[in-house]
């Protein structure tokens, strides 16, 4: 019996190193584009000849991977909102905030990390984009789908977000950590 234990840990070790994402299946559809970025990419970031007080190189070399999911067919969108719930209840994220407006609801969860600074994967879902100026090779955008998984310092997220003037929900994040 033990022998067979040994036999099956080698044959399923392979495949722990390979995550497969549940939101890998909107990478093939027509209607939605999509930006993958893997471990190697970030580790290849991190080598460049950067001057290491930016916070940019701090979280690229702690990351393994991005994943962004946009799309503008409403079908779709409504593929994507179940697939983020079916995770939300299958995998142990919580909320850390939300934002609702008449032009779009922004929600972001995290899973917590080794302490209260930072987290091991940071999930953004934002769903109903009405009246706003993005737009993509001529298409309206309807939804937008971010995981970002690795050793995430959430006050460098905050830092990150002030200097690129990204929407002032973000720069809540490590505020609203705990």
């Amino acid at each position: 019996m033990k022998k067979y234990l040994i036999i099956l840990a080698l044959v399923l070790a392979p495949l722990a190193g390979y995550s497969q994402s549940v939101f890998d299946k909107f990478e093939d559809m027509d209607d939605v584009t999509s930006v993958i970025v893997n471990q190697n990419m970030f580790d290849l970031l991190a080598k460049m000849d950067v001057s290491s007080d930016e916070p940019e190189m701090d979280i690229a070399k702690s990351l393994k991977g991005l994943k962004v999911f946009v799309t503008e067919n409403k079908g779709i969108s409504a593929q994507m909102k179940a697939t983020v719930d079916q995770y939300l209840r299958s995998a142990s994220l919580e909320e850390l905030m939300r934002v609702k407006d008449k032009d779009a609801n922004v929600k972001f969860y995290i899973r917590k990390g080794k302490d209260e600074d930072h987290v091991s994967e940071l999930l953004m879902f934002i769903t109903g984009i009405k009246n706003t100026d993005m737009e993509i090779n001529d298409r309206k955008i309807e939804t937008v789908l971010l995981s970002l998984t690795g050793d995430i310092d959430l006050t460098k997220i905050g830092e990150i977000t002030r200097k690129m003037n990204l929407p002032e929900e973000l720069n809540q994040i490590e505020k609203k950590k705990s």
